[in-house]
């Protein structure tokens, strides 16, 4: 059976860069790009007038910009996916983009297989930071100053609740289901059913791929 459609808008005022865009997502089955816009206010008015799967928006837009469409867009349709493609990737934007609701990010120049499967993963519900976005949230999230960014986080980043986030920690550490139970004073039918959802919430396939997101987020860290 064949996977549904993820129709696209790109949001892109460089045509050039727009073009071979268009060019190379139309070769990937399953995605397809059904509309175009050059700047922010034109994106707005195609989301209010057409049914999209996920936004690919480039930041420095003429007009409103891209933080600010993003954030009109979240304020309209929250549930509608944002993957930021952009060339800059300062620590100040990324956090402007976390709080913008943006549910990836991408740089240009990224390998197409790489960003197919960021708009794979965020239209699957799942959210999208690349590597260099990852170090900014994790430097966020080992700061001093900072108390729990986990908690502030929108859910796109951060979809787990506090007994989740338990849960994950022990697991990338390592622990068995039964392990965790002792641990937690819970059962470990209990905690077999936290870690379904954690796999669930975070769209990854098992225990590792769900550690590593827990390392890339900043919710554990790398072992020495």
């Amino acid at each position: 059976m064949s996977s549904p459609l993820i129709r696209i808008l790109l949001v892109e005022d460089d045509e050039l860069f727009r073009l071979g865009l268009v060019t190379r997502l139309t070769q990937e089955p399953g995605l397809e790009v059904v509309a175009e816009a050059e700047d922010g206010e034109t994106a707005i008015a195609f989301v209010h007038e057409q049914l999209f799967e996920v936004v690919i928006l480039d930041v420095g837009l003429p007009g409103i910009g891209g933080i600010e469409t993003c954030r009109q867009i979240k304020q309209t349709h929250p549930h509608l996916p944002i993957l930021i493609l952009t060339s800059h990737s300062q620590p100040a934007l990324i956090n402007r983009l976390i709080e913008a609701q943006a549910q990836g990010y991408c740089v240009k120049g990224v390998a197409a297989e790489i960003l197919i499967l960021a708009i794979r993963s965020v239209a699957a519900g799942a959210s999208w930071w690349d590597a260099i976005a990852s170090q900014e949230i994790q430097a966020a999230f080992q700061s001093p100053s900072s108390t729990s960014l986990l908690e502030s986080l929108p859910d796109a980043v951060n979809p787990l609740t506090k007994r989740e986030q338990e849960i994950l920690v022990l697991v990338a550490n390592g622990k068995s289901n039964q392990e965790i139970a002792e641990e937690l004073y819970i059962t470990s039918g209990t905690v077999r059913v936290h870690v379904h959802t954690i796999l669930q919430k975070l769209a990854v396939r098992d225990r590792t791929q769900a550690a590593i997101w827990a390392i890339q987020t900043g919710l554990v860290l790398p072992a020495d």
